[in-house]
């Protein structure tokens, strides 16, 4: 005989209804928990979106370098970082080298304009590298910046007369050049940092384009204009710091002067923490196909 032959049972639907419940049951796979330090980290790297706030910290930058050359003029006969004003001394200096110590110092005009284009490269190419608009690399570059203003502060203090005068001529006291070194080291690298961000009309330190550009814009009347009040912004801000710097140099002298700048840097370089970042960009199935 041959052997009979097992009836399937069909399944009812109850039954099967058990096993989609079940199937839906199943725990779902846990997420990869991210530590706080790796969240801090990618944190830092974020790129910073140009915003409202990045302009409020390059208008404290900007009084901030206000400060520095109503104080660097009156005591180097240069400017940290007014390098317009520099280059054409340095062409009188070959020119006209008898009035070096009279109408300027060639010493000190060579050291503030070539550290400052020196920062000015290391700080531009590293950004190529890092990032320009990296959060850590923003944080780092404005508190190298600041320790740069503090240490010329340190040295003007520490080496003024008692009557509270300092050395003119660099090439008699070494401690002129370096303080006119590092002014200059951490304006070039402010002004590359602050182009970053696309903001031509805040530059934080040269005033002779944005005039220029605000006297020829079209629409210098209209009502909502960006870029003319990005401008006189700009303008206003740099000439307060310059009449700031001016009246701390007179009643305080220039060392209290350059505290005050580089407090608005560390305020800055706070503030960098807060900023917003730009949102990743999603990438569709139809790009990456």
């Amino acid at each position: 005989m041959l052997p009979q032959e097992k009836e399937s049972v069909p399944s009812s639907p109850s039954t099967e209804g058990g096993m989609a419940v079940q199937q839906q049951t199943k725990p779902l796979p846990e997420r990869p928990q991210v530590s706080k330090r790796s969240r801090f980290w990618h944190y830092l790297n974020e790129n910073l979106r140009p915003s409202s706030l990045i302009e409020a910290e390059l208008l404290i930058l900007t009084f901030c370098i206000g400060l520095q050359d109503a104080v660097s003029f009156p005591d180097f006969h240069c400017f940290a970082s007014n390098q317009t004003g520099n280059t054409v001394f340095l062409m009188l200096a070959i020119v006209l080298p008898e009035a070096n110590g009279d109408m300027f110092v060639t010493a000190n005009i060579g050291v503030a304009l070539g550290f400052f284009l020196l920062a000015a490269w290391a700080t531009g190419q590293l950004g190529h590298i890092i990032g320009p608009r990296r959060r850590l690399w923003l944080i780092g570059c404005n508190f190298i910046q600041t320790c740069l203003v503090f240490a010329a502060a340190g040295l003007q203090y520490r080496y003024q007369s008692p009557t509270g005068e300092l050395s003119l001529d660099g090439t008699q006291t070494p401690s002129t050049l370096w303080a006119i070194g590092l002014l200059a080291s951490a304006a070039g690298s402010q002004v590359v940092q602050s182009r970053s961000f696309r903001m031509q009309e805040i530059t934080t330190a040269m005033a002779t384009a944005a005039w220029v550009d605000l006297m020829i814009d079209p629409n210098l009347f209209v009502l909502r204009n960006r870029s003319r009040n990005r401008r006189v912004g700009f303008l206003g801000t740099l000439v307060l710091g310059t009449l700031a710097g001016a009246y701390i140099f007179r009643r305080l002298g220039s060392p209290a002067a350059l505290v005050v700048s580089a407090a608005g840097k560390v305020l800055v370089t706070l503030m960098y923490f807060f900023n917003p970042a730009d949102k990743p960009k999603v990438q569709s199935p139809e790009d990456s196909a």
